[in-house]
């Protein structure tokens, strides 16, 4: 302990870089002990640029264990990391710890992308073995993104962005995944940053807009309401699917916007529909991890002042099993205001069955994988047979999608289905369009009268 009036101890110019250069947690070196060594390996080879990498890796699924855990057991598991990646990585190389969960490499005698893929599912392979918190093990994956120079740079910090490009795709791709920068991933990366802004900027303009698919009752093909699809045409992009941009918006936090626009206009679009036709709309797996995803759903409804007694909305399996709880208390809270719940894809996820009796639905679309293949394939027919018998009996709705052909229509009905979906009833169309549908449907005078009832 040092006393009042005694100096402090002095701290040589070496120990101060030391510091500096010295990530305090882990003990390994920090981005600026990087960037010095990328550099020195750079400058040796300034004149023949022989190749070297560098990579960084990125733990998946850290921040809900820090969360869940406590910042202390989050610590700890960042120095066994670190304590694993000084133990595995070649000699001559470098690890160093940047933000948060972030590690980098400097890997000088790995030339090409083979090797530094292989190096990748080696360290991957380390990094997935549990981690010891005493009273308990966790396991957590990570994801690379590694950058060979001079191809992929040959500053420091270009370099380094190359590397976090691939690193962002990887993450892109799902979790533990292992990416190498090439000037094609760049445009890849560069494309779908292009596509978020315009599509940012289509949502501000309110320009991205709902069509309609008729469900019909396939007895006597009389609609019964209409699936809302998300359709979005950029003035320089053209035409962009929305298999593209609905997932974009999930994956870069923006799909609430998304959904709430799309949402209110397909709800406006249903007030002039007779009231006994419902309104089908999907929800994303985000939306399912969301608690706020109920009350902004029932509070879009309340201010367009559409019933929520007329609104379905569809999931996924995967989607309820992203986050089976949240999910869970998302359904009931819906449900409990009238909003009935469909299990949409019904049969092409892992545990369909296990999700019927997990949670509690109103409705039951059957994959057009099986309807598309039920007059050609008796498996498929089989299949669709044995989930119209089960949903009778566990007093579920059923819709079969993805009709397109009589044929289809006719052993659909033969079966018992009761709904169906598809070309064959009717391709999405706009608002406009599927008010002019509806005139068919009902016969003018009749029409009017339901829009009144």
């Amino acid at each position: 302990m040092i006393s009042a009036g005694q100096p402090l101890p002095q701290v040589t110019e070496n120990e101060l870089k030391a510091m500096a250069y010295r990530d305090p947690l882990t003990g390994l070196g920090n981005r600026h002990r990087m960037r010095e060594k990328v550099m020195a390996v750079a400058a040796e080879r300034a004149e023949d640029p022989a190749p070297f990498t560098i990579g960084i890796a990125n733990l998946d699924g850290f921040k809900p264990i820090n969360d869940l855990f406590g910042s202390q057991a989050g610590d700890e598991i960042l120095c066994q990391v670190a304590h694993r990646l000084k133990a595995c990585i070649p000699d001559g190389a470098t690890v160093t710890r940047h933000d948060g969960d972030e590690f980098a490499f400097l890997l000088p005698l790995v030339f090409e992308k083979n090797g530094a893929e292989r190096l990748g599912q080696m360290i991957k392979e380390v990094l997935s073995a549990p981690y010891d918190l005493g009273d308990r093990n966790v396991r957590l994956s990570a994801s690379f993104g590694f950058a060979i120079y001079p191809f992929a740079g040959e500053e420091f910090e270009e370099l380094l962005k190359s590397a976090e490009t691939a690193l962002y795709r990887s993450k892109r791709r799902g979790r533990g995944q292992i990416t190498v920068y090439s000037r094609e991933i760049a445009q890849e990366m560069k494309r779908s940053t292009q596509l978020e802004q315009a599509l940012r900027n289509a949502i501000i303009a309110d320009t991205v807009e709902v069509h309609f698919q008729p469900i019909v009752r396939i007895r006597d093909e009389a609609v019964v309401g209409f699936e809302a699809l998300a359709r979005w045409i950029d003035a320089d992009l053209g035409f962009v699917s929305p298999a593209v941009f609905v997932p974009l918006a999930e994956e870069r936090g923006f799909i609430d916007a998304l959904s709430d626009t799309l949402l209110r206009k397909a709800a406006e679009a249903a007030l002039s529909w007779p009231r006994e036709l419902f309104l089908s709309f999907n929800l994303s797996s985000a939306q399912l991890m969301d608690p706020g995803t109920a009350p902004s759903i029932l509070a879009t409804l309340g201010r367009v002042g559409l019933d929520p007694n007329r609104v379905e909305l569809e999931i996924t399996e995967t989607a309820v099993m992203t986050s089976a709880d949240t999910a869970e208390r998302i359904i009931c809270e819906l449900r409990h205001a009238g909003v009935k719940i469909s299990l949409d894809d019904f049969g092409t996820g892992q545990s369909s069955l296990g999700r019927l009796r997990d949670f509690t639905f109103d409705k039951v679309k059957i994959d057009r994988a099986f309807v598309s293949r039920i007059t050609t394939d008796r498996t498929s027919e089989h299949i669709v047979k044995a989930i119209i018998a089960m949903c009778d009996g566990l007093d579920l709705q059923v819709v079969a999608e993805g009709i397109e052909e009589k044929a289809d229509a006719d052993k659909l009905k033969a079966l018992g289905c009761t709904m169906g979906q598809g070309y064959f009833y009717g391709r999405p169309v706009d608002a406009a369009a599927t008010l002019r549908y509806l005139e068919r449907q009902y016969c003018d005078v009749g029409f009017l009268e339901h829009k009144r009832a």
